[in-house]
């Protein structure tokens, strides 16, 4: 009887923190918003985002356009909601091709140790003091490859923090007794780096995730600012907010939309990549 009054109570005071708060709800609810309109945005604009209408020009909200029109007289509400497509999938991109190859080189780096070690490290170090965003405006002004180029070349840029953090943590695993009892029964290292550590560091890797995809989104909508990512006239919220920045006194609207999407959904990722990671930590800590 007293312990099954004592588990009540513990399930009672733990149930809580298992709990999202009213910040990570709000941010899951505009996550899957954001991954709605990114699948469907097209279909679900009400007026189509590319239709000009020269003579209306740029207006403020009304009933026909809610958030008023830009100055070739285009739905800034329904730009903004078919913009969402090419505003995450480059980030997506960058935060999935980072974490693949950040994973793998920190696991080798931290796991194998030694003149492999050193290797990936020494070329973590010459990437992290490059300035990422200096080297993409170069090159891609210099060789141009436009928005999947700037993709590309952030991959490339955000690898290094990947694997930096993920060898500190397998770092802290490899010493621990489950890895030398695998190794002692001929598990390959292969397996203990895949099957072993990695589940262990998973959540880490997915924190940084929502981090990588957070800071991404925000690189590529200024490269779009600067007019280095998606071609003119495509709708996109960087180029949005480049296009529109001189009607603050008639739309300011039309600059503010935009914008106010890219702070909401790189917040909202990086609250949601936190409480994952919070949850998964409990759930480790538990087994």
């Amino acid at each position: 009887m007293m312990s099954s009054l004592t588990a009540v109570l513990v399930k009672r005071k733990s149930s809580p923190r298992s709990r999202p708060s009213a910040i990570a709800v709000i941010s899951m609810v505009i996550v899957a918003v954001i991954v709605v309109l990114a699948c469907f945005g097209e279909l679900i604009a009400p007026i189509d985002p590319h239709r000009q209408d020269l003579a209306l020009g740029p207006t403020g909200p009304s009933a026909a356009h809610l958030l008023g029109t830009d100055v070739l007289g285009r739905d800034v509400f329904s730009r903004v909601i078919a913009g969402t497509a090419s505003a995450v999938v480059g980030p997506l991109v960058v935060a999935l091709g980072a974490a693949i190859l950040g994973n793998v080189l920190g696991l080798i780096a931290g796991y194998r140790g030694g003149r492999i070690d050193s290797l990936i490290m020494r070329w973590v170090d010459l990437m992290f003091s490059l300035p990422s965003i200096l080297v993409i405006i170069v090159f891609a002004g210099t060789f141009g490859g436009g928005y999947w180029m700037s993709v590309l070349l952030l991959v490339i840029l955000s690898v290094p923090s990947d694997a930096r953090i993920v060898r500190g943590a397998t770092l802290e695993q490899t010493p621990r007794p489950y890895v030398e009892a695998a190794r002692s029964i001929g598990v390959s290292d292969f397996k203990i780096m895949l099957g072993h550590i990695w589940p262990n560091i998973a959540p880490i890797s997915i924190a940084n995730l929502g981090l990588s995809f957070a800071g991404s989104l925000v690189a590529l909508a200024g490269l779009s600012f600067l007019g280095l990512g998606v071609a003119a006239g495509t709708p996109d919220w960087g180029l949005m907010v480049s296009e529109s920045r001189n009607l603050l006194f008639v739309n300011p609207v039309a600059v503010l939309a935009p914008a106010v999407m890219i702070v909401a959904t790189a917040t909202a990722v990086s609250v949601v990549g936190d409480w994952t990671y919070e949850r998964l930590s409990q759930r480790g800590a538990g087994r």
